[in-house]
């Protein structure tokens, strides 16, 4: 997992910079930097929230684990399937993106 996703979410939560939860981040859509999805997420939802982020060009990453590991991840005891960064570097969203791609390219 992308040591620079773990850190911007440890830093988002203690700074308060994240929206938690597929509801609040369908409706902060439009306020979101950056939305990363689990793969607990279902269909029809990452869908949804797939289309509204591209209308408002915002990058997507999906999460390689489950909503457990998401929320552990945060460092929290319950799932979270869908996080948005209210509040990131434009150079932490760029490393994450190409953590993730590199991640996905190497599965």
């Amino acid at each position: 997992m992308s040591k620079i996703l773990e850190k911007s979410l440890k830093d988002a939560l203690k700074e308060d910079k994240l929206t938690m939860g597929t509801k609040q981040v369908l409706n902060s859509v439009k306020n979101s930097k950056l939305i990363v999805l689990s793969q607990s997420v279902k269909k029809e939802i990452f869908e949804k929230i797939e289309s509204d982020a591209k209308k408002e060009k915002i990058p997507l990453v999906n999460f390689q684990g489950t909503s457990v590991a998401l929320g552990r991840l945060c460092g929290l005891q319950f799932r979270i399937s869908t996080i948005s960064f209210t509040s990131i570097t434009d150079a932490n969203i760029k490393s994450i993106l190409k953590d993730t791609e590199a991640e996905e390219n190497n599965e």
